[in-house]
């Protein structure tokens, strides 16, 4: 008699993708891409503001939307591919952060918001609207996890 073979199956869902479903994103992959491509909804946007504790125009700033685009978004419902991805690029930063302070959402948007002298003075939110900025930061993140002081 020969035993069945099962196929593994993760029991749960990780935390770490708790962040991405509470936004309404992928977290990675074709599937991101494709939603990054089709233009993500402006509830995505709103759910990005609620998590991080930001104003909306706050926000806007910081990823490189004029406040009269953010309207016309708003009214369309929808976001440009470009402005998607900075999007994406923000909540990105803003999630490692906040693993980074074991979930404190308070530390995590203080620390985003105030120079960082391992960034060359700048302020984490300053730097996320390009990608060479984002992954400045991410890169710091990282770092500061594994005890690598800048």
């Amino acid at each position: 008699m020969q035993a069945a073979i099962k196929e593994y199956r993760p029991k749960s869902t990780s935390r770490k993708d708790d962040f991405w479903k509470a936004l309404g994103l992928p977290s990675r992959g074709a599937k991101l891409h494709e939603a990054l491509s089709a233009g993500i909804s402006y509830k995505v946007y709103t759910k990005l503001t609620e998590a991080t504790g930001l104003e909306s125009k706050e926000l806007a700033r910081y990823v490189g939307i004029p406040p009269a685009t953010l309207k016309r978004r708003a009214d369309t419902g929808y976001f440009r591919p470009a402005e998607g991805d900075r999007l994406y690029r923000f909540a990105e930063v803003y999630k490692s952060a906040a693993d980074l302070f074991e979930g404190d959402k308070a530390k995590a948007k203080g620390w985003l918001l105030r120079p960082v002298r391992g960034l060359g003075g700048h302020r984490p939110v300053e730097m996320v609207a390009t990608t060479a900025g984002a992954e400045a930061v991410l890169d710091l993140i990282g770092r500061l996890e594994h005890g690598v002081f800048a």
